[in-house]
């Protein structure tokens, strides 16, 4: 961990937040967890997986850093394990950079990568931009109140229940991918690069672009279907993504 002095405090906005930090090397997590403090925010630690999970499920957690390599259970279990009852945000730290680390993480849920060493000024400000993202922007005014069904052909997104069917047949989406599809829905045959989807379903740029790739590729494949029998999601090569109803 580099540069524990040079960043400002966080913003009165995320100030009080809880976080859990569940890191095995006790002389990082310790020095992550008073950094952290420093900026506002309540911390608590874990050293292993099973501590991890055992404190989220007793406490109000509003945002999990999570080391990848931990006895007992690995960060990726433990992310596994949050994600059958939680969106909670989670960012990921490892200390291997192979992108088929980033990738499972990716498919498991997290929402944001680190490898170490890291900055402490980028670490928080990944931190802040997750703990202050607002749902994405409302869809346009349609007939009703702006919230009736996107109906595509088969394919419907219930904006009200956040639902969407295939068939009617409901799929099962996380809660980013369904935001990912239910923006692109509202605004049809616009092209939105990678970096405007992060800042508007993600609510940050300070993330990897590789987060949209992947959580495209998810969507497609589970509403799309394998092999694709509808199109909806087209890729601009150099340009980003389009919603192709």
């Amino acid at each position: 961990m580099t540069g524990a002095g040079d960043a400002a405090p966080a913003a009165a906005t995320t100030r009080g937040a809880s976080l859990l930090v569940a890191e095995d090397d006790e002389a990082s997590r310790v020095a992550l967890a008073r950094s952290l403090e420093r900026f506002g925010y309540r911390v608590l630690e874990a050293a292993d997986g099973e501590a991890a999970l055992r404190l989220f499920q007793t406490t109000e957690i509003d945002l999990v850093v999570l080391d990848v390599a931990m006895p007992r259970m690995d960060g990726f279990a433990v992310l596994s394990r949050l994600r059958q009852t939680s969106e909670v945000p989670v960012i990921m730290l490892t200390g291997r950079a192979e992108e088929v680390d980033r990738v499972v993480g990716l498919e498991l849920g997290a929402d944001d990568y680190v490898v170490k060493p890291y900055s402490l000024r980028e670490l928080v400000a990944r931190v802040r931009a997750r703990l202050r993202r607002r749902p994405a922007e409302p869809p346009p005014q349609r007939n009703g109140d702006g919230n009736d069904p996107l109906v595509y052909g088969d394919v419907s997104i219930d904006l009200r229940a956040r639902e969407v069917a295939v068939a009617g047949e409901r799929i099962d989406l996380t809660a980013r991918e369904y935001e990912l599809l239910a923006f692109l829905a509202r605004h049809p045959r616009r092209v939105f690069s990678r970096e405007e989807l992060l800042e508007q379903v993600w609510g940050t740029r300070f993330q990897d672009p590789a987060t949209v790739t992947e959580h495209v590729r998810r969507v497609r494949t589970k509403v799309e279907g394998r092999p694709p029998q509808r199109r909806l999601v087209t890729t601009l090569r150099g340009m980003g993504y389009r919603f192709d109803p």
